[in-house]
């Protein structure tokens, strides 16, 4: 792809907040594909409360930008059940840190509906008045029972088309069908199409 050492060189000082290890890995893994490089800053951030992915993610990313004055990126996401009425949707981590994938699933004992899908919000601003979101969705189900290791509630969702989890999923595999990947990438494309 052209523009690789164009955007690697303009793009050094951009930086991905966030507290999340795993999600700093697969950043990595998506961007460097397109030459993009960032800094990570582990830095814990408030978000506001509301029903949008969207909202609590651009608001966050303006309160980062008027303290860091810096390029930056940051990505939330959301698994949204149906049977649940789209809970735990935007309130996903607290609901993780709550109860957990036991609890999901104590939630979701004698129903068939198990239909679900996994969202993925990139926001990227470089100023107060430029801010772009890119979004991410894949859609699934609920397993009946958690199925591997991994974190957040990827022992329970299996996407679309597939039989095993994306906790049963190896790194490389899971990111071919992640929901994260698929916002990452079109932040990437706009990015060095920008560049």
């Amino acid at each position: 792809m052209t523009g690789l050492v164009t955007c690697r060189n303009s793009r050094s000082r951009l930086l991905f907040v966030t507290s999340n290890m795993n999600k700093v890995l697969e950043a990595k893994s998506i961007l460097g594909k397109f030459g993009i490089v960032f800094k990570h800053l582990n830095l814990k951030y408030p978000e506001i409360q509301a029903e949008s992915l969207r909202v609590i993610a651009s608001e966050s990313a303006r309160y980062l930008y008027e303290r860091l004055s810096n390029p930056l990126f940051i990505e939330d996401s959301g698994l949204f059940i149906d049977a649940l009425g789209g809970f735990p949707g935007p309130y996903s981590s607290y609901t993780y840190k709550t109860i957990g994938n036991n609890g999901i699933l104590k939630l979701m004992e004698g129903t068939s509906r198990r239909s679900a899908r996994f969202e993925s919000v990139v926001v990227y601003i470089d100023s107060p008045k430029s801010i772009h979101i890119f979004t991410g969705v894949v859609k699934g189900t609920i397993s009946s029972t958690i199925r591997g290791q991994k974190w957040g509630f990827d022992p329970i969702f299996i996407p679309e088309g597939k039989s095993q989890t994306y906790a049963e999923m190896g790194f490389d595999e899971k990111q071919m069908v992640s929901h994260r990947r698929i916002a990452l990438e079109k932040f990437a494309f706009w990015m060095v199409k920008k560049l």
